[in-house]
């Protein structure tokens, strides 16, 4: 009987090993098989991605890992880096594969380049300068535009008559503005403003920090706030952008910049973050900021809802 019962115990044990192992067998051939479409993932490449400093770079730097990562790709998040300085240098330098960049930035901070207001040429003129001094590449460019703006409450520009920056120009003497202080000085601020539109002067300029303008604004304490064309709070206070009609603000559209031997390698980068490019639009990127601006609510989290939402990776 005891030896019947050795019998069973060492035939039990064996037929759970064998279990074990057709379980593992099965496990890594639907891996392969995942992979076999993939060879960034099938190589165990590591897509190291980049972010600036600030909510909408969190947002989008996030979009991007996570798409890669529904790809099967392997992914380092390098979120909140600093500056473009920084992050530019971060490709340069190899420690980053690639991240969200805006193309005003990339004319006028990277480049040094002058302003243009046109989208398409700047687009072009940054294509083929990345490429040629840095081996870099630019992919789509989403519709959005994070452009620097001025913004009124609906009652405000309907009081005062103003659509247009030239508008506010004609009626500037009666109207207060608030925003950062450098904005009272820098080149493409106030200076920039009333030399393209009129050397206009304001009734006053309230120099606050920049998460105090649009409180500002609202509660009455100026009449025109300074604002970046995908902030949260244009969309959550239904506020107006005045129309640059001069067209002195150059597009500030945003893509990924990719390093091109990364993108050689693993080609299917390209097509999975352009997916993301025209989902991001202004309507969205602001009530996607305030979502973490507003709401306290993760970025990570934010751009995980959205991007299942809009069916770029699952669920």
């Amino acid at each position: 009987m005891g030896f019947v019962r050795s019998i069973y115990r060492v035939s039990l044990l064996i037929f759970l090993v064998l279990c074990s192992a057709i379980a593992v067998i099965g496990c890594n051939t639907a891996t392969d098989s995942r992979n076999a479409n993939n060879p960034a993932a099938a190589n165990g490449a590591v897509i190291r991605v980049g972010s600036k400093d600030f909510t909408e770079q969190f947002i989008i730097g996030e979009m991007y890992a996570l798409a890669l990562e529904n790809s099967g790709f392997k992914v380092e998040r390098k979120i909140n880096l600093g500056g473009t300085p920084v992050v530019h240098q971060g490709l340069l330098s190899k420690q980053i594969d690639l991240y969200p960049e805006y193309t005003g930035t990339g004319l006028l901070t990277v480049l040094k380049l002058p302003v243009n207001s046109d989208s398409k040429q700047v687009f072009d003129t940054l294509a083929n300068a990345y490429k040629e001094k840095f081996n870099l590449v630019w992919l789509d460019p989403a519709p959005m535009n994070n452009t620097q703006a001025l913004a009124m409450t609906k009652e405000g520009a309907q009081k005062f008559g103003i659509k247009t920056i030239s508008d506010l120009a004609a009626k500037a003497s009666e109207l207060t503005m608030i925003g950062p202080p450098e904005f009272e000085t820098r080149e493409d601020g106030l200076p920039g403003l009333k030399k393209a539109y009129g050397n206009f002067q304001l009734k006053a300029y309230k120099g606050v920090d920049s998460g105090l303008r649009y409180r500002g604004l609202v509660d009455k304490q100026a009449d025109v706030a300074v604002a970046f064309g995908t902030d949260g709070e244009i969309s959550a206070f239904n506020l107006v952008l005045l129309e640059d009609d001069k067209k002195i603000f150059p597009p500030y559209q945003v893509a990924p910049v990719v390093r091109q031997e990364v993108l050689d390698a693993n080609p299917k980068i390209r097509e999975i973050l352009n997916a993301i490019a025209p989902k991001l639009t202004n309507s969205n990127m602001q009530t996607l900021n305030f979502q973490v601006t507003g709401q306290k609510k993760e970025p990570a989290t934010v751009a995980k809802e959205f991007l299942t939402k809009e069916r770029l990776i699952r669920g």
